[in-house]
């Protein structure tokens, strides 16, 4: 794909979509972000980017299949980024229906739409963005492949895992475009505050508990959002359709870990004793069905199309702690429609 194409992104007001937003602009490419401004959908993370000659913003949600496909069919885009989602695990387990709705009737309706657009445009192409979570959990050894099973344990993952099929249906019978993307656990600026390192930091600037979940044992693959979405764009460019590509950032650590780093390098920016902020660290009763460990093997992106994550987990906390510490404006506004208690209890 050449600079100057038409791009949807679709929940690209959220936390990867927005950086996929800039990403795309930076490279000149015309950007057309589609989101509905749920909670995790900010006009805030778009405020770089909303005098650019080259975006435009359409406050729309998926789940509106005559107006999604009359602006699909109006816009006639050369790509559709697809990430707009549910994505959070205890927001599942509180509300189940709405990953259902959005994640699943949703991306049907994508599909739907740029099918009539694939008709007209041989170059067209649909990047659907996943996660690792489909593939449910691990041993203490091994990653997932590309043809790793399927075994969702949450609802979030379930349907992730519903929607994934539907893309791959609709490559196989349709002759649609599409490419499926899984990634690893994503961390970096703008991520809303109920994921766990924005919520820590959250929690540490107000001396409010942090809590961990269980034993914090569980282990994590941990890829910089800025890798991830150089990631995307490759697929796009190079990438095979109908193929699956792994994206992940080859970073394990376990959820105490990333917990005690981050709170080292937030006392560091911040100039607090560490230790204060290591008491306020306090270990919850687990998740319901926690995944014990992910991790992903990316080598087939990066054997086909030459991409691997770029920056280091270190250099990457120092940055995603620097940005929420130098935008609190941003944390107050996203924090009014939460409050960073716990969700997801089954209770």
């Amino acid at each position: 794909m050449s600079a100057g194409r038409k791009c949807i992104v679709t929940g690209g007001a959220g936390f990867i979509g927005s950086a996929l937003v800039r990403h795309l602009l930076d490279r000149g490419e015309i950007v057309h972000t589609v989101d509905s401004l749920s909670y995790a959908g900010r006009m805030e993370n778009l405020a770089e980017v909303e005098d650019s000659p080259r975006h435009r913003l359409h406050r729309l949600d998926i789940q509106d299949r005559a107006a999604l496909k009359e602006l699909v069919l109006d816009l006639r885009p050369d790509a559709i980024f697809h990430l707009a989602a549910e994505t959070h695990v205890d927001r599942s387990i509180d509300g189940p229906a709405a990953f259902v709705h959005t994640n699943i009737v949703g991306t049907f309706n994508v599909l739907e739409a740029a099918r009539e657009v694939a008709a007209a445009n041989a170059e067209f192409r649909l990047v659907h963005v996943s996660t690792d979570e489909v593939f449910g959990a691990l041993g203490e050894t091994g990653r997932f492949t590309e043809t790793s099973p399927y075994r969702p344990n949450s609802p979030y993952a379930a349907s992730k895992a519903a929607a994934d099929h539907l893309a791959r249906a609709w490559h196989e019978t349709f002759s649609l475009p599409v490419l499926v993307t899984n990634c690893s656990n994503n961390y970096g600026p703008r991520q809303f505050p109920e994921k766990l390192i924005p919520l820590t930091i959250a929690n540490a600037l107000e001396g409010r508990p942090i809590r961990i979940y269980g034993d914090g044992l569980q282990v994590r693959d941990w890829l910089y959002v800025e890798d991830h979405v150089r990631g995307l764009v490759r697929v796009l460019d190079d990438g095979r359709p109908g193929a699956t590509y792994n994206i992940g950032g080859d970073c394990e650590r376990t959820n105490r870990e990333v917990v005690h780093t981050l709170l080292e390098r937030l006392a560091s920016h911040v100039e607090v004793d560490v230790e204060s902020m290591r008491r306020l660290v306090t270990h919850v009763q687990d998740r319901p069905g926690h995944d014990r460990r992910y991790a992903i093997d990316a080598s087939l992106i990066e054997r086909e199309l030459g991409w691997v994550p770029d920056t280091s987990f270190e250099d990457a906390m120092d940055a995603t702690v620097a940005w929420y510490c130098d935008h609190p404006e941003w944390l107050r506004s996203v924090m009014g429609s939460y409050n960073g208690g716990r969700l997801g209890t089954t209770r």
